[in-house]
Formats: C-alpha cells, sequence, structure tokens
C-alpha cells in the first residue's frame, strides 16, 4: 500500500478517490505527497527514500525544487486546468 501524505488541507471528496492501494495518513516517510500552497524547498528528501511523486493541486510548481527531485528520480506533476474548471462552473 503506498502512503500519501497531504500538506495542505485537501478536500476529502478527492482523497477518497484512492483506491484501495493507497493510504492519505500522517507519516513521515510517504510515498507520495500532494500539495497546494505548502514549500517543499525546505523538505528533507534525504531522510525519505520512499517519496516516488509530488502532486501540485493547482497550476505552477514554483513551490517544489525542481532540480533536487529531478536528481532523486521524483515524479513532480500539477493539475493545471483543476483551478479553471472549478471557476467556471462556479
Amino acid at each position: 500500500m503506498y502512503k500519501i501524505k497531504t500538506l495542505n488541507k485537501i478536500a476529502k471528496c478527492g482523497t477518497d478517490l484512492f483506491n484501495k492501494n493507497f493510504s492519505v495518513e500522517e507519516t513521515e516517510t510517504p510515498d507520495g505527497i500532494l500539495v497546494r500552497s505548502a514549500s517543499l524547498h525546505d523538505y528533507d528528501f534525504d531522510a525519505n527514500k520512499n517519496l516516488l511523486a509530488i502532486a501540485r493541486a493547482g497550476a505552477g510548481v514554483n513551490n517544489i525544487p525542481l532540480p533536487t527531485c529531478s536528481e532523486k528520480g521524483i515524479v513532480v506533476f500539477n493539475t493545471p486546468g483543476a483551478n479553471a474548471n472549478a471557476v467556471k462552473e462556479l
């Protein structure tokens, strides 16, 4: 089972979409991180060898140190259309 840590408040209706292979929990060694605006520039990547991916809930990745993640083989992706769709629906 993959452990997912959220660094910002993420809506439960979104995290409920994970299947049984994923568990959202507060852990110091997650396999994945969900982040909105929290900065990961001071995150201790050396202390967590399990980290496989970082998902940015929003556009841009300026709060994630891409060179460090690239060097360590950590996949980083974002959801640029999600905010626009929410605004459009509102």
